[in-house]
């Protein structure tokens, strides 16, 4: 009899162990979905995928002949995600005031009507710059910079910028979620760092394909790894 109770207690704890694994399994896949898509549950409007933005420029063909020749052709490297844009095979060093440089720094194409180099805080430092936090373009505050390459360098007195947090959209899209081209929006990513991001610039354009823009400081700070979405939480 003592050794039945002794059977019987061992098998009522060995279920107890495997119901306490399975509830603690489930747990984890609850949170594991809630971390990557929590968004899904809470908003009707359509998920927003997130990119990451490193460091990058964009050139002039003037500029790029300069730098890497007349006789130098501006090659594609890889497609990026918008439709026509691309990463190039062509890198540049980009020196600051401090005559700190960032090696290695990826042209994008197609080229440009303007020179712009796109950097985060954290570059921005470490370069010694005080680039403005504006929209792409908008190089009338930015920072000076100089880029060096394997023929020339070339000095920009308005080059730098930290760009907007931003999403591209359709016509289509800016319908569903009720914006315009120059509002500004808030949206939530979920995960172990849940993050809400403010003043997200809205671009329209029907070329391009539904996606925010984030920079690597903004991305870190959400700790976002791999592919994430945003949930659209209305304008600001």
């Amino acid at each position: 009899m003592f050794g039945l109770d002794i059977k019987t207690g061992s098998a009522n704890n060995n279920n107890n162990e495997r119901e306490d694994f399975i509830a603690t399994l489930a747990d984890e896949i609850s949170r594991s979905i809630e971390s990557k898509y929590g968004a899904l549950f809470k908003s009707s409007y359509p998920l927003i995928p997130v990119g990451v933005s490193n460091r990058h420029i964009h050139l002039t063909e003037k500029t790029f002949k300069k730098l890497f020749g007349q006789d130098a052709k501006f090659e594609e490297l890889r497609p990026l995600y918008q439709p026509g844009e691309f990463a190039s095979k062509h890198t540049l060093t980009i020196v600051g005031p401090k005559l700190r440089c960032i090696e290695n720094v990826r042209i994008l194409g197609p080229l440009r009507k303007y020179d712009q180099v796109e950097v985060s805080l954290t570059d921005s430092i470490y370069l010694g710059l005080n680039p403005p936090v504006t929209n792409s373009g908008s190089l009338d505050d930015a920072a000076p910079i100089t880029l060096v390459g394997p023929k020339s360098s070339v000095f920009l007195e308005r080059g730098a910028i930290i760009a907007n947090r931003h999403i591209h959209m359709s016509s289509a899209d800016a319908l569903v979620l009720g914006v315009k081209n120059g509002d500004y929006c808030k949206v939530r990513i979920a995960g172990i760092k849940s993050t809400v991001f403010e003043n997200v610039l809205i671009r329209i354009n029907d070329n391009w394909k539904l996606q925010m823009h984030l920079d690597t400081d903004d991305a870190n700070a959400a700790f976002i790894k791999g592919e994430v979405y945003a949930e659209f939480l209305g304008k600001m």
